[in-house]
């Protein structure tokens, strides 16, 4: 039998990058897949990808936005009648820099928003219909940076580390209903995202794209960046009935590189 056969799962950010693996390897295993992203041409293209037929829906919607979370969710219940498995996967950073004393106010508030608080939204949304069921899944994308700190990039740290800490206490809370909260932190995954946006950031480190990228894993035990589906095999485990028993958990996937 498939891992997730006959579940109900809603992926933000599901159109790209890790989010998109996931969606795929959910659908693989058998579950129904809520896709989210704010770019309905993205959305289309992802569900033909996905090739699910009924078995998967794109849902637009800006994270930052309460309004559309809540949107999320609920379209996800009118369509399959509930929600197992939530996978608060959107966020990111803006770029490096600038320092801490130059940074603007709109970027700290932008990157929490997109990273912390859309978490919260969607978890609390969630909730409200798996309380009631006393079953379900939360999965949290953190971030290697939600492990340690990382100069010029402290609005995504801040906000990868809150994302820890609320996963930890949110499992508290409905541990004992039937519910599980975990977050996963990536290492360097090499997505569409970083090979678009790499180049120019290596540029300004004075680096090649390569350099990078060695830089970036030079800490890690196996030297090299993990790959989307290592995190989207993780992601399903966590999602499955066999990860009952784990909850509040902080799972790395960064080839060794956290020292915890």
């Amino acid at each position: 039998m498939q891992q997730l056969n006959d579940k109900v799962a809603v992926v933000t950010g599901g159109t790209a990058g890790i989010g998109k693996g996931i969606a795929t390897a959910f659908v693989a295993e058998g579950a129904s897949v809520v896709v989210n992203g704010r770019n309905a041409e993205a959305g289309e293209k992802t569900l033909a990808e996905l090739d699910a037929g009924d078995r998967a829906t794109f849902v637009a919607g800006d994270v930052k936005l309460l309004d559309d979370v809540e949107a999320l969710v609920a379209a996800a219940v009118e369509r399959y009648g509930r929600v197992d498995v939530l996978v608060n996967n959107a966020g990111g950073a803006s770029g490096l820099g600038p320092a801490i004393w130059e940074l603007p106010d709109e970027v700290w508030h932008d990157t929490i928003a997109w990273n912390l608080t859309s978490t919260f939204w969607a978890t609390r949304a969630v909730l409200r219909h798996m309380v009631p069921r006393k079953s379900g899944r939360i999965i949290n994308i953190s971030s290697i940076e939600g492990k340690h700190g990382k100069a010029v990039l402290s609005p995504y740290v801040a906000a990868k580390h809150g994302i820890n800490g609320f996963t930890k206490s949110v499992a508290q809370e409905v541990g004992t209903l039937g519910i599980t909260v975990n977050s996963i932190c990536p290492g360097l995954v090499i997505t569409d995202v970083i090979m678009r946006s790499g180049p120019k950031t290596a540029e300004g480190m004075g680096l090649t794209f390569e350099g990078l990228i060695e830089l970036f894993t030079a800490e890690s035990a196996i030297k090299r960046p993990n790959t989307v589906e290592e995190v989207a095999a993780v992601a399903t485990l966590l999602a499955s009935d066999a990860a009952a028993g784990i909850t509040g958990a902080v799972y790395s996937v960064d080839g060794g590189t956290a020292a915890y």
